[in-house]
């Protein structure tokens, strides 16, 4: 039987202030899948990836990576997970060659098999000539390659994204997710947080959409756009999966 990348069992959190941030939050994602987590700003959807990733304490609920509980066996759990946060965090002063081998390192990787498998992953994300200069001078969606790069180095079986494509040009982006889709054939699991619902609808198998801390919809995404029956009320809409966001989500510019 195929073990499940991630299990989110009625996960749950109430931050001091007394927000409730999540509310019996269950998600499943197959091992090699492509999946989306939608919602609009302010969803959830950034708190529970850093309840995955060990960043954030959930108050109550249980979650699981490739069947490793993170309260019970934590450092096995994030050693499987590569994390591509929304915010730009290496520091500039640096080579990328040099973030990414550095990276590897935390994960115990020697530098005699990290500094070449840095080069090959830099090179196959277009940087191969970006690698040796400061990482100040890349351009944005440069800088997101390289977040993506420093995330595969230690070679994890679930790759989280968490808005990866903000403000990265179209060809970049197109790139970006070729070889990224290339990954998932070999079997890495992705989860993706997106505003851009057209590349969700491309890319993801699976999805689920959060709205105010509970799953509104989840499944596949041929069962999630069979909601849409044609009837676009909105003219600025511009697909399927966008038009089943608004109605789900209510809201109508939150795409």
């Amino acid at each position: 039987m195929t073990e499940n990348a991630l299990e989110v069992n009625d996960v749950r959190k109430r931050y001091a202030s007394g927000t409730d941030a999540l509310n019996g939050v269950s998600i499943t994602v197959p091992q090699g899948d492509f999946f989306a987590l939608l919602g609009p700003n302010g969803a959830g959807k950034t708190t529970l990836i850093g309840i995955v990733t060990g960043l954030v304490n959930k108050t109550s609920g249980s979650v699981s990576v490739f069947g490793h509980d993170i309260d019970a066996e934590p450092e096995k759990a994030r050693a499987l997970i590569g994390l591509v946060g929304q915010e730009v965090n290496f520091n500039p002063f640096e080579k990328p060659l040099d973030i990414v081998v550095n990276q590897a390192g935390y994960y115990g990787v020697p530098r005699s098999v990290a500094l070449p498998r840095a080069q090959r992953i830099l090179e196959d994300l277009g940087l191969k000539d970006k690698m040796h200069g400061m990482a100040m001078q890349l351009s944005g969606g440069m800088k997101r390659r390289l977040m993506i790069a420093r995330a595969l180095v230690h070679e994890p079986k679930f790759l989280i994204l968490d808005e990866p494509t903000a403000g990265v040009d179209v060809e970049l982006r197109r790139s970006m997710w070729e070889y990224l889709t290339t990954l998932t054939k070999g079997g890495l699991t992705i989860l993706l947080t997106t505003h851009y619902l057209e590349e969700a609808e491309r890319l993801a198998k699976h999805v689920a959409i959060v709205n105010q801390g509970t799953v509104v919809a989840s499944g596949t995404m041929e069962e999630l756009l069979a909601r849409y029956k044609g009837e676009r009320a909105d003219p600025y809409t511009s697909g399927r999966l966008e038009s089943v966001f608004l109605e789900l989500t209510h809201a109508p510019h939150a795409a």
